[in-house]
């Protein structure tokens, strides 16, 4: 669909993770919309994009269980703090099963499959 998308610096591939996360900042904003398109409707997930103020915000298309969460560097908000508080909370180590995210992180190399294991 977007074979741009399948390049080595991002290397997309969810195979069957439980969860996506996208993240990244006001540079990745056009990969991020372009991942959220290739997605399929039942796809769940997070993103994570931090702006410099709200005048930076744009309307992005996503899956119905997705949440796009916008960070304002103004206001202090962090992009790694709020990525290590959503995947404390989705990667629970557990003795019923193991939990995945799927998560592609801008600038910090390709996507990668992330385990509570």
């Amino acid at each position: 669909m977007f074979p741009e998308l399948f390049t080595p610096q991002i290397a997309w591939n969810p195979q069957s993770a439980n969860r996506v996360l996208l993240a990244g900042d006001e540079t990745s904003i056009d990969t991020i919309a372009m991942i959220l398109a290739s997605l399929p409707a039942r796809a769940r997930g997070q993103v994570f994009i931090e702006v410099d103020t709200a005048a930076d915000i744009r309307v992005l298309s996503a899956p119905g269980r997705f949440s796009v969460c916008w960070l304002l560097r103004e206001r202090g908000q962090s992009l790694t703090r709020s990525m290590d508080a959503w995947l404390s909370e989705m990667l629970p180590v557990s003795a019923f099963g193991e939990s995945t995210v799927y998560a592609w992180v801008a600038h910090e190399g390709p996507a990668r499959l992330l385990s509570s294991n």
